[in-house]
């Protein structure tokens, strides 16, 4: 199950990235992290900008809400979210 943090301003929750994906989807859970396939290759922060443009979309939030807290060089990252509840992010997620 995916470990969703809740703060008072903020959720925080694990992605594992696979860049250069067929398509941009959430394809499950890798331990306690999402599993994020993007199409964007890993290189001059594409990814990353791709990862919070998914986000951004898929739980319905400004882009400037979205921010990758740790993990802008790797492909385990934790992602930000202000302005939602873990709950909130639950729902939209359908997780």
């Amino acid at each position: 199950m995916v470990a969703i943090h809740n703060s008072a301003e903020f959720v925080t929750f694990a992605v594992k990235v696979h860049p250069r994906a067929r398509k941009n989807a959430l394809t499950g859970e890798v331990g306690d992290a999402l599993k994020l396939s993007l199409t964007a290759p890993p290189v001059d922060g594409k990814a990353n900008e791709a990862c919070i443009d998914f986000f951004a979309k898929l739980l319905e939030v400004p882009r400037s809400s979205v921010t990758i807290a740790a993990g802008l060089s790797g492909r385990n990252k934790v992602i930000r979210v202000v302005g939602l509840s873990a709950e909130q992010v639950r729902g939209r997620l359908g997780i």
